[in-house]
C-alpha cells in the first residue's frame, strides 16, 4: 500500500528519488505512464497488470475507451529503481506531467503520482476548498 506526500528533486537526468517507505514495493521493477489531471501514475507490475487487463476489456468500437486506452498504454514504460533509489522519468513523461525540479510524489493505495509541485499546490488548494461538495457528491457513491 502507498500512502502520504513527499517532496523529491527531479534530477537534470530526468530521475527522482523514491521515497524509501515505497521502495520495497517496487524493487521489481515499475510501471510510469500518463495519468490523470496532468500528473503520471507509478504502479506496481501487479497492478499494472490488473489496470491493463481491464483496459483491454473495453469496447475498442467507442471513441473514448480507445482514447483512454491509447493514453494510458501508450505511455508506459517499465522503470527501474537504481541503487540510489531513483527512477529515470523519459522526457516525454516529463513534458506530459509538465515536471520541473521540485516534484511531489504522493502514495494513493495502489498506485503512486508525481506531480509538477507547483501544478500538486493548485490541485491541491482547488480540492480542498471544494472538500464539502466533494464530499456530498461521495454518498452516491456509497462512501
Amino acid at each position: 500500500m502507498f500512502i502520504g506526500e513527499f517532496q523529491h528533486n527531479l534530477d537534470e537526468k530526468g530521475r527522482i528519488a523514491i521515497p524509501s517507505k515505497f521502495r520495497g514495493k517496487l524493487s521489481s521493477g515499475a510501471i510510469v505512464t500518463r495519468g490523470l489531471d496532468r500528473c503520471l501514475f507509478v504502479f506496481t507490475a501487479g497492478e499494472w497488470e490488473i489496470l491493463a487487463q481491464k483496459l483491454m476489456a473495453l469496447p475498442m468500437s467507442q471513441s473514448n475507451s480507445r482514447a483512454f486506452v491509447r493514453l494510458m498504454m501508450s505511455g508506459a514504460v517499465d522503470v527501474e529503481i537504481d541503487k540510489q533509489g531513483r527512477i529515470l522519468i523519459p522526457d516525454y513523461l516529463r513534458k506530459y506531467a509538465e515536471l520541473s525540479k521540485e516534484t511531489i510524489i504522493t502514495g494513493l493505495y495502489n498506485r503512486i503520482e508525481l506531480w509538477d509541485k507547483s501544478a500538486w499546490d493548485g490541485y491541491k488548494q482547488k480540492t480542498e476548498s471544494e472538500s464539502d461538495e466533494i464530499a456530498e457528491k461521495m454518498k452516491d457513491l456509497g462512501i
